[in-house]
């Protein structure tokens, strides 16, 4: 039942101007549902409206709205006056009696209650009242200063999200598995060929990594629920978890019929509405509070659409209310020269809005970081949202992908070494931190076999900040002379300034945490490939050489 309490908030906005459509509820119509318009002042038709509409609904499984039609007797607050621009409308609600008057009035025609009596029951309710309100005022001056929730910012657990190589061989066998005489799609065959080979034989990419985790969780009993724009595909076509018959277009998802799967898992595409689909899993998952809720972004910078949710509920509800939530949102990010709308999640937000152990923010750099990480976030006894910068380019890339081992031997990582300098620490005298996709780009360029004195280091969880591991981490190079961040994001947006906010006040006496990436911008990203592409290899030159900058002076204002 949806019911508009519509008590004609007009003193500020006139109906005309508020909406295009006669009746509030209007905009049902464009489901075909049923409407009640009902009077608030007629408690008998109030009554009469809800059980119509109960009935009707558990007939015939329907939606019905109620459109409670009232006015507010006072302004938004005891300061506001409406009759400054209501004055007619006021007037006569001044006159109006109450409801309380209405119903008073009737019961009394029908004799059901006197006149004494009536004034008796209104009398003994007020008295009630006023006792309540001297009650509340004596006690608030003895009431415990506690406002909120407590938020627990301690360093998380580590949690063991490893998996036997013999479950996930069996995993891999069956999510693979299509029914007799099913026909898949020739190219996606092939794929699917190159993943029969043996795990243990060959590279695990991102969605692979991906669908073990699903299946891993859903066989250990945890439900796991994915939603999106584009989620049975996959927005770049690498996820296929659902299989659609070449010849008659029947749909086969696999990992829906796992052999001893002790929990669900749920696929849904979702309606072109990030608003209202955020809000929806961000209400799912607070009711489901052990399941592994995920909700996707086509592109992360779609996110923007949801921004309310994310403010008033995401990173707040917690503090606000008390209300736990392990929602996931899945967000591709990475500049690949897709223009500013198809370039970045908005990362900077994120980390803007932690504090207090609210949210978790994490930007993979292996597909098997992030197998660990949804495992994580599904099997944490502290419940909270966790935002994930996803790939794109990196889907294909073969240098990012992982080995069997690093899903059933090595766990969750929250900051990764430079395997080319761990053995040669002593040699090393600039550091280069960084996260996510930009790490592939430094590597890939001749410059850095070059720089044999440079260890590029990866934080990947970015949100709750370790400083310690991180310090931790930079003094095992006992030489080292410069340290510099570097990302694809302009100075103003990424991750710099809450790296940077943590990490440089506890740098030792000759480090300080230099910059290197493109300039304070407006607008996230460049608008063509080639601005792109010169302003990349600009970021690489700068990390890689022995003086780096800003990648450009910041701008003006």
């Amino acid at each position: 039942l949806h019911i508009i309490a519509n008590n004609q908030l007009g003193f500020t906005t006139d109906p005309e101007e508020g909406r295009s459509t006669r009746y509030a509820s209007d905009v049902a119509k464009g489901f075909d549902l049923p409407i009640i318009h009902v009077n608030a002042d007629d408690i008998t038709a109030c009554v009469s409206a809800v059980r119509l509409a109960t009935a009707f609904r558990q007939k015939f499984g329907r939606d019905v709205v109620i459109d409670l039609i009232g006015y507010r007797r006072f302004g938004h607050n005891e300061t506001d006056e409406p009759a400054y621009t209501q004055p007619l409308m006021y007037e006569a609600i001044k006159e109006h009696p109450t409801v309380r008057d209405i119903f008073a009035a009737q019961l009394i025609e029908e004799g059901l209650l006197g006149a004494e009596d009536a004034k008796a029951r209104s009398e003994a309710a007020e008295s009630r009242l006023a006792n309540a309100h001297q009650n509340v005022k004596a006690s608030a001056a003895h009431a415990p200063q506690i406002s909120r929730p407590p938020m627990d910012a301690t360093p998380e657990p580590d949690i063991k999200t490893t998996v036997s190589a013999e479950v996930l061989e069996s995993l891999n066998r069956q999510l693979l598995s299509v029914r007799e005489g099913f026909t898949v799609h020739p190219k996606l065959a092939r794929q699917m060929d190159r993943r029969k080979t043996p795990l243990a034989e060959r590279e695990i990419d991102w969605a692979q990594a991906e669908e073990l985790a699903f299946a891993s969780l859903i066989t250990g009993g945890i439900p796991v629920r994915l939603t999106g724009q584009d989620t049975e595909r996959g927005t770049f076509s690498q996820r296929h978890l659902v299989f659609h018959d070449a010849r008659t277009g029947k749909r086969w998802a696999p990992i829906q019929h796992l052999v001893g799967a002790s929990a669900t898992f749920e696929l849904h595409n979702s309606p072109l509405s990030e608003y209202a689909a955020l809000g929806f899993e961000y209400g799912y998952s607070a009711d489901a509070s052990d399941a592994l809720v995920c909700w996707e972004a086509q592109f992360g910078d779609f996110t923007n659409g949801a921004q309310v949710v994310v403010d008033q509920f995401i990173v707040s509800g917690l503090a606000k209310w008390g209300q736990p939530s392990r929602l996931t949102l899945l967000l591709p990010h990475a500049y690949e020269g897709g223009g500013p709308e198809h370039s970045s999640a908005r990362l900077e937000r994120f980390l803007q809005l932690a504090a207090e152990g609210n949210i978790r923010v994490f930007y993979p750099s292996t597909p098997a970081n992030y197998f660990h990480a949804l495992r994580r976030q599904a099997l944490h006894s502290r419940p909270r949202p966790l935002v994930i910068m996803t790939p794109k380019s990196l889907l294909r890339l073969r240098p990012s992908w992982s080995r069997l081992d690093d899903l059933t031997i090595h766990g969750f990582r929250r900051l990764i070494d430079d395997p080319m300098m761990e053995s040669q620490r002593e040699d090393v005298r600039r550091i280069v931190l960084c996260t996510g996709k930009v790490y592939y780009d430094l590597i890939a360029s001749p410059l850095r076999a070059q720089a044999k004195d440079l260890a590029i280091v990866r934080l990947e969880l970015l949100e709750p900040f370790r400083t310690d591991d991180v310090l931790a981490l930079i003094a095992k190079y006992s030489n080292v002379r410069q340290l510099a961040w570097v990302q694809e994001e302009p100075m103003n947006m990424g991750a710099y300034w809450h790296v940077k906010r943590r990490l440089e006040p506890r740098l030792p006496k000759q480090l300080t945490l230099a910059y290197v990436g493109r300039p304070e911008r407006a607008s996230p990203s460049e608008g063509y490939a080639m601005a792109h592409e010169a302003q990349e290899e600009r970021i690489v030159q700068a990390a890689l050489s022995q003086k780096p900058d800003s990648a450009g002076p910041p701008g003006s204002g």
